[in-house]
């Protein structure tokens, strides 16, 4: 396994906001959940922030999976099916210099 600098630097970094509505999470399981969101594209690394919190029900990961596409892991610990927040879910993105156009690389 190899480890170090990724690319550099981070290219740019800019706030979105989507309107999501999750499906319900199963009993004691993690499901993960594809959303648009305009904007994000592979390569890019993403922080997720819900609306507002539900008992029983956290954010484990979030992923760009596609252009355009976050894949966010819901966790449920919990003994009953729990859906998370629905509404207007805001994202950090942080583009990585590897991802920034080749016009720009080098000058």
């Amino acid at each position: 396994m190899s480890s170090g600098v990724l690319a550099g630097n981070t290219f740019g970094s800019y706030m979105l906001q989507a309107s999501l509505t999750p499906a319900a999470v199963a009993t004691i399981t993690t499901a993960e959940q594809t959303f648009t969101v305009p904007g994000v594209r592979p390569n890019d690394i993403v922080f997720v922030n819900p609306p507002s919190l539900v008992a029983g029900v956290s954010i484990a990961t979030a992923r760009v999976s596609a252009n355009d596409t976050v894949a966010i892991t819901f966790v449920n610990p919990t003994a009953a099916s729990v859906t998370p927040a629905s509404g207007t879910y805001l994202f950090a993105v942080f583009t990585p210099e590897a991802r920034r156009p080749q016009s720009i690389i080098g000058g």
